[in-house]
């Protein structure tokens, strides 16, 4: 199919909601809806990272092995890489705002039966099943945001990476003290559950479809892109998705079993282990910094140098390791490079990689491609630690993995981006 033909096709559904999309929005819904849309991130991140601090509490009252425990806790990511494809298929063709709400109440669902659970296996379940909820949210977040904001997509995802991170910092935090009120570990799942079920009811009425439906096909009208490749699935996207993949087994890796690590290797305390957690969430806060810089550097090299830093950061945590307060710092630079820097860009340079009609499906391919390795990098690194121990396991998940990713970046060709500068033809 050649770019004219894919120019064409994307303009099809555009036809159908073109009154909906020519009407200006007004700043204020804008604002509204861009910073619902953040909630219902950060909620989703509250949901994730609860489980983590609390994994010790599950494992003893359920008598699961760190294998078995290491993979609830990233476990749910598999969910998510199994809804990255074909959300991102939908949401290419139908309403965003839909499939925004829908996902929401299914990760809610998720996380409010995680304490009905009687087993590893049931449990398993319901954190896949939440997972894929949240990649679908995902998928659908990124799309609409990627879409709206297209000519400042890098600080819009960053934007919303910083709300994750926001997420990643309240929700141990937040977890463990409704734990320790309620006396039981179940208290913040059915808080949090509850909260997104809240989050999409508000949403429904908050976020606006001229919002979240906009597509880029003005752009497509006033600019040409043929020299992109007409596959989403190309020498960028496949380049890219492998960096992805790397960044999704080396952060979720880190985050299932630091709390573990922090306790029984260093020996601190439940509530240290929370507050050295939620430090990765505040790191993450460097999201609009991050997304920002993708705006205006060269976003290959941008990569390149995160996925360098995860690298020393895990010479620092599994090697060094220090004190309560270093590995707060530790944390959170963790989060700085790989919440804050990695996620939204690598995210921002897949839908730059493709046609802008194919945003949904970029959206889309990178949440599997991110996910699915994080959904047995909990695993990977128990069993790793099993073998070999904490310092072994976290030289090679954490400090060798990420060259692999820049060693997949050397192939990325900017220059056949869909925001790249091109000569004027005569």
């Amino acid at each position: 199919m050649t770019n004219t033909a894919l120019a064409d096709a994307g303009k099809a559904p555009a036809r159908d909601k073109a009154a909906l999309r020519e009407v200006p929005v007004p700043r204020l819904v804008v604002v509204t809806g861009f910073l619902m849309m953040a909630v219902s991130f950060m909620v989703n991140a509250m949901d994730r990272q609860v489980f983590a601090p609390l994994l010790p509490t599950i494992r003893k009252e359920y008598g699961f092995t760190l294998q078995g425990g290491g993979l609830l806790a990233t476990g749910f990511t598999l969910g998510m890489a199994l809804a990255g494809l074909p959300a991102g298929y939908l949401v290419d063709r139908f309403s965003r705002k839909t499939v925004l709400l829908v996902s929401i109440v299914i990760y809610s669902l998720g996380t409010l039966a995680t304490p009905l659970a009687s087993g590893w296996g049931d449990m398993a379940a319901y954190r896949i099943f939440s997972g894929f909820g949240e990649g679908m949210q995902a998928a659908a977040l990124f799309a609409a945001v990627g879409a709206y904001f297209s000519h400042r997509r890098g600080l819009a995802l960053g934007g919303i990476g910083t709300a994750f991170g926001v997420g990643v910092f309240l929700g141990p935090l937040v977890g463990v003290r409704l734990a320790t009120s309620y006396d039981t570990w179940r208290a913040p799942f059915v808080v949090f559950g509850l909260a997104g079920l809240a989050t999409a009811l508000i949403a429904a009425f908050v976020v606006s479809r001229r919002m979240t439906e906009r597509a880029v096909e003005a752009s497509v009208s006033t600019a040409s892109f043929d020299y992109m490749p007409a596959s989403p699935y190309n020498r960028n996207t496949i380049a890219l998705a492998i960096s992805a993949a790397v960044g999704g087994v080396v952060l979720y890796g880190f985050l299932g079993l630091y709390p573990t690590f922090l306790i029984n290797h260093l020996h601190f305390t439940t509530a240290q282990s929370a507050l050295a957690m939620s430090c990765v969430g505040f790191g993450g806060v460097a999201g609009l910094l991050g997304g920002w810089l993708g705006d205006r550097v060269d976003q290959r090299n941008l990569l390149i140098g995160g996925h360098l830093a995860l690298s020393v950061i895990g010479i620092l945590v599994y090697q060094v390791q220090g004190t309560l307060g270093w590995q707060c710092v530790f944390a959170f630079l963790m989060g700085v490079f790989g919440t804050g820097f990695v996620f939204p860009n690598t995210n921002s340079a897949m839908q730059r990689a493709v046609h802008p009609s194919q945003v949904g499906r970029a959206a889309g391919l990178f949440v599997t491609s991110y996910y699915v390795t994080a959904a047995f990098s909990g695993l990977l690194l128990a069993t790793l630690v099993g073998s070999f121990g904490w310092r072994q396991a976290g030289l090679w998940q954490v400090t060798v993995l990420p060259l692999v990713a820049v060693l997949a970046l050397a192939f990325v060709r900017t220059s056949q981006f869909n925001n790249a500068v091109r000569e004027p033809t005569h």
